[in-house]
């Protein structure tokens, strides 16, 4: 929202006027720390005069910078892992882009991505195991992987710090 309140050069009171949600609240949703009703949508939408896929999809284009310190995990268990998503599959139907952490002693259990779907893992910080059927790969920091993920597989961080990668789904 905050995107598209500054491409059309509107202030937050500007679009309050516009929209009728409260300067307060609207200051509250940009900043990710409230899920604003259907109907608080439905006037956001009005006042903006945009869809909801404007409001709640990555833009198109180009050039798009994620930075994972200013987003909200999409997955989080305490004391485990944090997912965020960067560029979902909506984008081009064909790659989807993770951040995920793990904390020390974490797990994060991962179904199947699907028949003809491919996972690249980049190792950011740490020390990942992977654990795919009967096999178990480890991965370090400044190495890459990559399996068939049309498979149940689980990511461990055994060791003492966060661990930190990106993942890549790519569909073929």
């Amino acid at each position: 929202m905050k995107r598209i309140r500054k491409e059309k050069a509107m202030s937050l009171d500007v679009v309050a006027e516009q929209t009728g949600v409260s300067k307060s609240m609207l200051a509250t949703i940009e900043k990710g720390d409230a899920n604003p009703s259907i109907g608080v949508l439905g006037k956001i939408m009005s006042g903006l005069r945009v869809d909801l896929q404007d409001l709640t999809q990555v833009p198109q284009g180009d050039v798009y910078l994620v930075d994972v310190e200013n987003l909200e995990p999409t997955k989080k268990v305490p004391g485990q892992y944090k997912v965020w998503t960067c560029f979902p599959i909506a984008d081009n139907r064909m790659v989807e882009i993770y951040r995920i952490d793990i904390e020390p002693g974490g797990v994060y259990e991962s179904g199947s991505h699907g028949e003809r779907t491919k996972e690249y893992i980049t190792m950011l910080k740490g020390r990942l195991t992977i654990h795919l059927e009967q096999e178990v790969y480890t991965v370090e920091k400044e190495q890459f992987f990559r399996f068939e993920s049309d498979q149940p597989h689980v990511y461990t961080n055994e060791g003492t710090s966060t661990i930190s990668f990106i993942s890549f789904f790519v569909v073929y």
